[in-house]
């Protein structure tokens, strides 16, 4: 008796312990950093910017610069008082909670755009990092009929600063978060996915607004300003108010281009005002919504049979009809281009594209993760089934093989485990007269970024068709 007390005196214990060491702080990094995010994701001209930074050095520089067709450098100012900061246990889901280390007012006159913060420490162990924010326009629409909303929930999904990210691959614990926030360092994709394509259109004088994923939540009223709106590369996590707005937008006329793949693929749901995103993904019976009624808000795939409201009702196409290309093992030796089957369509004008002809293949359009629909073939010809959701109007323009990976989809218990999908170019116009375009695929801007003949001949007849008044 006496040693089972002591045994259950010793447990509760450990279990205090345990209990204590999971809610203290994390390490600082041990070689000197400087690290810091901004209190808000996107800002209007004139408001005021707020740093939360932490450095092992007493100060820091700053250098503030718009990444566009040319890097254009906006503010600068050194030696900005600075402390180490506590890493919070649960920074990754709950933030870091840092205080507001330096203000900086935005000029009136400011550019709409994706802006860098360059921060250096000074000192005998010198540092450097980055962080950004976005500008959006002035007046929505006064100088631009064109936004591009960045895939920010994508930046912030796979960041495992703090400790988790929403996958397990690179997580501290070796296991997958289901929180992230954005009230810590977030590892932006910009430069990896979206600025390849600022960079030729704003060099070729298109005339863009910026805005984040969750402005198309939280700011719906400036949808109405544009003629078009613009997803690009990798814009893989969407909450239903965004959906709901940006269909709400093609319904009303308002047109849409999706040059990007994995569009839409996971259902997301905003918390602390759009400072954090929840997100079950493969264990949607895990969601803590999953019992009161609310399936169709599962966090999980939008094309799960529990949400029923396949991408391809927005998109025209879905991951579950794609895959992969050249990556994951999939067609890794693959041409990396479509194959022309409608060239008539007026995505193609100008381009001299004849039937089963390729284009792309010599910078990899067709890459990483693709989106597709079902189709049948009807004298040579590809046709959506309609079966999986893509609209009745939906027209495929070209196509290139595509495939989940091994296992990557054995967590859904609908999926064929043999199914060969397609990257599908294509478009489709809603009852309310909006059109929408998909590409299919992430990586359709290195085709800009090499200066590929066809496709900057496609993206110049889709931006200049579909912004004009």
């Amino acid at each position: 008796m006496i040693s089972l007390m002591r045994s259950s005196i010793a447990m509760l214990i450990l279990t205090a312990g345990m209990l204590a060491n999971a809610k203290a702080d994390q390490q600082l990094p041990d070689q000197p950093f400087v690290l810091g995010y901004t209190g808000a994701l996107s800002y209007a001209p004139g408001e005021n910017v707020e740093f939360h930074l932490s450095s092992s050095e007493p100060t820091v520089d700053l250098t503030i610069a718009r990444l566009g067709s040319e890097t254009v450098e906006l503010y600068r100012q050194e030696g900005v008082a600075c402390h180490p900061q506590t890493i919070p246990d649960r920074a990754s889901s709950d933030g870091c909670g840092w205080p507001v280390t330096f203000n900086w007012q935005l000029p009136a006159n400011c550019k709409s755009g994706y802006y860098q913060v360059t921060m250096k420490s000074l000192g005998k162990d010198p540092a450097s990092g980055t962080m950004f924010f976005i500008v959006r326009g002035a007046e929505s629409g006064s100088t631009a009929k064109i936004l591009l909303q960045l895939s920010t929930n994508t930046y912030n999904a796979y960041t495992n600063w703090g400790g988790h990210s929403l996958y397990g691959y690179h997580d501290r614990d070796g296991i997958q978060g289901h929180e992230v926030s954005f009230d810590r360092p977030i590892q932006s994709q910009f430069g990896k996915w979206e600025l390849p394509f600022v960079r030729w259109a704003e060099a070729n004088g298109y005339e863009l607004d910026y805005a984040a994923n969750s402005d198309l939540e939280f700011r719906p009223e400036i949808l109405k300003q544009y003629k078009l709106v613009l997803s690009v590369g990798h814009d893989e996590y969407w909450s239903s108010p965004m959906r709901d707005h940006l269909e709400q937008y093609i319904r009303n006329g308002g047109n849409v281009a999706f040059f990007s793949g994995n569009t839409c693929c996971w259902q997301v749901r905003s918390s602390s005002d759009g400072r954090r995103i929840t997100s079950w993904k493969q264990t949607p019976n895990m969601d803590p919504i999953y019992r009161n009624g609310d399936q169709h808000l599962l966090s999980t795939a939008w094309s799960h049979h529990l949400v029923d409201r396949p991408e391809n009702q927005l998109t025209g196409v879905g991951f579950l009809w794609g895959g992969y290309h050249r990556s994951h093992g999939q067609f890794m030796d693959g041409s990396g281009a479509f194959t022309v089957h409608r060239p008539d369509h007026w995505m193609l004008d100008g381009t001299g594209m004849k039937k089963a002809d390729l284009f792309g293949g010599k910078d990899t359009i067709v890459g990483y993760e693709c989106d597709g629909c079902e189709m049948e073939w009807v004298d040579d010809l590809p046709f959506p089934t309609h079966r999986d959701g893509t609209p009745e109007s939906f027209e495929i323009v070209g196509t290139c093989q595509a495939r989940w990976a091994p296992g990557d989809s054995y967590w859904y218990d609908r999926f064929p485990k043999d199914r060969i999908g397609a990257a599908v170019l294509g478009s489709y116009t809603s009852a309310g007269g909006g059109t929408v375009v998909t590409a299919g695929t992430t990586d359709w801007a290195h085709g800009l970024g090499g200066n590929d003949p066809v496709v900057m001949q496609v993206t110049r007849n889709v931006l200049d068709r579909l912004s004009k008044d």
